[in-house]
């Protein structure tokens, strides 16, 4: 059996995260074993959003973080590293600045990526595991700062759009109504050419709470019905009874009610009556994309 070790940087607009993961080669069986996970709420989309700037003060936080980064990697010595930063990054015109200098103290290259390339990235973790060849499913990645969703049909990507809504960017006010209409026109268009059911898979980490405020396993279905009731439970609930009640921490606490919204416009849009949430990222994405990596250096070696 041959061992390994990849990390990921997942720099989001709500937190920044850094995943270390094993992973054990025995013959074609490949294992991926989660060895540290590090999540820090800097919320980098708040002043990306409204005024396309990060602050000095959000810089500061931002690259201590990464500097912690970097010392738990010299510890942990990955074989390989992939730091990507996503809305937030693409959103603030000091954004190559603030990559620029992270690399300068730390020597970690941040790639801003694309909304269809973090997609990309999260259909490379496997999502293909999750679906039946005979059901045409609506994958939906609700972030900070978009919204990424495709449509797979046969196991095939069909086509993909990502919309600048997200949970954070609402909360902030700054959604025009002509995008939320230009969302919902793509998604109901879509699910009249494809004239069959739809299902949905869901990742994220606001989905990835409804589910767990469900008391649902990851891979189970949520209906409709139920993600709905939820949502409008926590609307109604202050952002501190969501703390105290749901325990909530407080960087989830409000950003998981306008998420909320935008799972239930999807599903009522797309007339999908469940929603699949297997455990799926874009750091778990970013690993197994280094492993593929790593495997197709050695076979041409």
């Amino acid at each position: 059996m041959r061992a390994y070790q990849f990390a990921a940087i997942d720099i989001g607009s709500n937190a920044v995260r850094l995943l270390v993961s094993n992973v054990f080669e025995n013959g074609t069986k490949v294992t991926f074993k989660k060895q540290s996970l590090v999540r820090i709420p800097i919320r980098l989309g708040a002043d990306a959003f409204l005024n396309h700037h990060f602050p000095e003060e959000k810089v500061e936080d931002f690259v201590h973080a990464m500097r912690a980064f970097n010392h738990l990697l010299k510890v942990y010595r990955p074989q390989k590293l992939r730091a990507i930063a996503t809305s937030a990054f693409r959103e603030a015109s000091n954004g190559l600045e603030v990559v620029d200098r992270v690399f300068t103290e730390t020597g970690i290259k941040i790639e801003i990526v694309t909304g269809k390339e973090e997609a990309e990235v999260v259909y490379a973790n496997g999502l293909r595991e999750n679906m039946d060849l005979n059901k045409t499913y609506l994958y939906m990645d609700v972030g900070g700062g978009s919204t990424e969703l495709t449509l797979f049909n046969n196991h095939e990507a069909v086509t993909s759009r990502s919309f600048n809504i997200g949970s954070i960017r609402l909360l902030m006010g700054v959604v025009k109504d002509e995008e939320w209409d230009e969302m919902k026109g793509w998604v109901k268009d879509i699910s009249h050419k494809v004239n069959k059911e739809i299902a949905l898979i869901g990742s994220g980490g606001n989905i990835n709470k409804y589910c767990k405020l469900l008391m649902k396993e990851y891979g189970e279905a949520l209906a409709y019905e139920e993600i709905h009731t939820l949502y409008k439970r926590v609307k109604g609930m202050s952002t501190e009874e969501r703390i105290q009640e749901l325990y909530l921490n407080p960087d989830r606490a409000d950003v998981i009610v306008p998420a909320g919204k935008i799972f239930t416009s999807i599903m009522r849009w797309s007339k999908a009556d469940f929603a699949f949430v297997p455990k799926i990222g874009v750091s778990d994405g970013v690993i197994k994309m280094l492993f593929k990596e790593h495997q197709l250096e050695n076979a041409f070696l």
